[in-house]
């Protein structure tokens, strides 16, 4: 297997935290969250990384410029996480190997998890491999739909969501291993007719399937992964979660 390369999405400006730092750099447990993401990819074998940003985008690289392997991206417009990808696209044309994507506010993704997630991708050969979980209060989530057998589906955003897509609880927390050169002629096939008129990566999925690629969905994230940060009661809970878990 090619050495696999990592998507870091760090470009939001995390609004409802009530701060004027790239979200990614609000502190948690007195380091910057994407520390841990950085620290978790690096522990599952994964020595490039590219970091998506945006939002006060010299503030991220000037705190991660010691940082071994990783290397900058410009999202100057916030067109959604499929755009984010997207603006990889010079970087990873090269690429003939796994990638993974991971969300650069959560700070709780498990090297463990990434490692499994990994070994799927690469025993199976699938186009992508998400990496999922149950999750008994599922709102504010993608939602995974499954078919009949079990098989994955697609991702459905909440907000797009029909009434019974809401009942489904097991959800899509941004962490994926996609094979990278179907990941890039999905890309090229999102479109933004959405409510959020955004390109969504949770679209990729789908129309990997739908191209007849395998796609794999494995519920092998740990309840703490499912503690993203958007407001600052959730940076509270994922610091209490951390003291939990370095104790």
């Amino acid at each position: 297997m090619e050495a696999p390369v990592a998507v870091v999405l760090a470009a939001g400006k995390g609004t409802r935290m009530q701060s004027e730092l790239p979200k990614v750099l609000l502190p948690v447990g007195g380091r910057p969250m994407i520390e841990y993401v950085l620290d978790a990819l690096q522990a599952a074998g994964i020595g490039q990384v590219l970091v998506v940003v945006g939002h006060r985008a010299e503030l991220v690289r000037a705190r991660l410029a010691d940082r071994q392997g990783v290397r900058f991206v410009d999202q100057t417009e916030q067109l959604g996480t499929g755009h984010a990808v997207a603006v990889c696209r010079p970087s990873l044309e090269s690429v003939r190997g796994p990638v993974v994507v991971v969300a650069g506010d959560s700070p709780l993704l498990q090297p463990e998890s990434l490692a499994r997630l990994l070994a799927e991708q690469q025993q199976t050969g699938a186009a992508c491999v998400l990496g999922t979980l149950h999750k008994p209060d599922p709102r504010g989530l993608g939602r995974v739909v499954r078919d009949a057998e079990g098989n994955f589906q697609a991702i459905v955003e909440e907000r797009d969501a029909t009434p019974e897509e809401r009942l489904l609880t097991e959800v899509n927390m941004s962490t994926y291993v996609f094979d990278c050169q179907p990941l890039l002629g999905a890309l090229d096939l999102l479109r933004s007719n959405n409510r959020q008129r955004e390109f969504y990566l949770t679209d990729c999925p789908g129309i990997l399937r739908g191209q007849g690629y395998l796609v794999r969905a494995l519920a092998v994230l740990r309840a703490c992964e499912s503690l993203s940060v958007n407001t600052p009661d959730e940076l509270a809970a994922v610091e209490a979660e951390l003291g939990k878990l370095s104790g």
